[in-house]
């Protein structure tokens, strides 16, 4: 499998659909717990390219935060879940995040150096008719190589080591994943970082004025390209209705 295949991950595993509750709860779609030995189901690691190491992932508590720890040396592999989520109710995704330092080579521009310290990515259904002729094309070619797994748009939150926060820019090896910076540098590294986005306003800036739902959500740290190491860790993975604050977490 081609470095390529690294943005279509997450649609590889099985449908499992979230209940929506009350606008006052949030929707908890990765929240760890101390006593579990093994990072628990529905979350899979997902290693396509057996011509790459995989990127270790593992259960911790990280200074008071039970949390993935993600060790990527010359790696690469995500950690990835469904979640079929009703942006429209619930449009706020909610965690923390952490590095020791961001790839220091790596530049999102190209393809060899398209590589993250951190990163969380979400992956979309888009409906048929709202998709350009070409697009449709590109998606046809992408599945008959790929399989059904491709999925339509994909939109990555990234802990990036040069461009300025607020950047979007498409993935150096497709237009179907855009790319947008939250954080740059090291000047936050080694310490949580909390992050609160409205995935449905961001996948309408990346995408223009089309339907996405959302059917997948992933965590990596990636250095395949770029021979580096990285170390990370992810937390506290939820959504919430737009007028509600992020919940706090009790570890």
């Amino acid at each position: 499998m081609s470095k390529k295949a690294k943005w279509m991950l997450p649609c590889l595993l099985p449908a499992i659909s979230l209940p929506l509750s009350a606008l006052a709860d949030p929707l908890w779609v990765g929240r760890f717990n101390e006593s579990d030995t093994t990072i628990p189901a529905p979350w899979k690691i997902e290693h396509l390219d057996q011509r790459v190491p995989p990127t270790q992932y593992t259960l911790r508590k990280w200074d008071g935060v039970v949390a993935i720890e993600a060790r990527a040396k010359k790696s690469m592999a995500l950690l990835g879940r469904t979640a079929a989520v009703d942006l429209k109710k619930t449009p706020i995704l909610c965690w923390q995040w952490r590095i020791d330092a961001p790839v220091a080579s790596a530049d999102m521009t190209r393809k060899s150096g398209d590589d993250y310290a951190a990163r969380v990515y979400l992956t979309f259904a888009v409906p048929p008719d709202q998709l350009g002729f070409a697009t449709r094309s590109k998606l046809r070619l992408a599945r008959s190589i790929y399989g059904s797994q491709v999925p339509d748009a994909a939109l990555n939150y990234i802990w990036d080591n040069r461009h300025p926060i607020g950047t979007l820019q498409d993935n150096a090896y497709t237009d179907r994943a855009r790319m947008l910076v939250l954080r740059s540098g090291a000047g936050q590294a080694g310490a949580w970082v909390q992050e609160r986005r409205n995935v449905l306003q961001d996948f309408q800036r990346a995408f223009g004025d089309i339907s996405g739902e959302l059917k997948g959500l992933a965590i990596a740290s990636d250095t395949d390209n770029t021979g580096e190491e990285a170390h990370a860790g992810f937390a506290d993975f939820r959504f919430v209705a737009s007028e509600d604050a992020c919940p706090m977490t009790k570890n």
